[in-house]
């Protein structure tokens, strides 16, 4: 379970900054969700393999849910070396990722992470537009593949796709909605390296698939 806490000294730029840009929106008063928690998820194109050194959440109420998720970031990586990293897919998926349990419309996303095509340490503080969190309390009718019925749906899942170049895309969706293209931020290079320059600028390793592909064709820089 993913729980608020007081906001830390880390964290306090990521809500100043959104205070400044004057999308606080309700602040000071609850949104009610018309739903128990809503889910954010975090993706890497094929072979560009990501470890999440954190993903943390701010919502409408500037409290802070740290580590909403962390670890592995969703990845196909077909062993033919066949899969193709260039570009985001046309309905990305849910991606790997946890409920935030507890929590208000988000305002802001903060992701530390690791690229380790590259390998490169990025961090991202990811602004959550206004029409966003409007969108995610609108009850609209979709079609559920799974399913096989129509039905009442509302978008409330944010999900992440992190590329190499510090590159950050983000999407909102429902289970039986389509995804709506939301923002794309350029991340930055993390100086202290990867965990905080507690691991002597060592990186996670990269798997022997993507890391052949790597060797043979490259990363697709541009076309994130």
């Amino acid at each position: 379970m993913v729980r608020g806490d007081p906001i830390d000294r880390r964290l306090r730029t990521l809500v100043l900054l959104g205070l400044l840009l004057g999308l606080a929106g309700c602040a000071g008063g609850a949104h009610r969700l018309p739903y128990d928690s809503w889910r954010l998820g975090l993706f890497a194109p094929n072979y560009m393999e990501v470890w999440i050194e954190t993903a943390d959440a701010v919502d409408v109420q500037d409290r802070v849910f740290r580590r909403a998720m962390n670890g592995v970031a969703a990845i196909n990586t077909p062993k033919n070396l066949k899969g193709d990293p260039r570009g985001w897919p046309t309905r990305s998926g849910a991606g790997a990722g946890k409920q935030v349990l507890g929590a208000d419309l988000p305002r802001l996303v903060y992701v530390r992470w690791q690229s380790l095509a590259e390998p490169q340490t990025y961090e991202a503080y990811i602004v959550i537009p206004e029409a966003t969190r409007r969108a995610m309390v609108k009850p609209e009718t979709g079609y559920c593949p799974a399913r096989g019925i129509w039905r009442e749906d509302y978008r409330d899942m944010l999900t992440v796709g992190l590329a190499p170049g510090g590159i950050a895309r983000v999407w909102l969706m429902g289970g039986c909605l389509s995804a709506i293209d939301v923002v794309r931020v350029q991340g930055t290079v993390v100086k202290k390296g990867p965990y905080g320059g507690k691991s002597g600028g060592q990186h996670r390793p990269l798997s022997a698939t993507s890391k052949a592909y790597i060797e043979k064709y490259g990363i697709p820089y541009g076309s994130w």
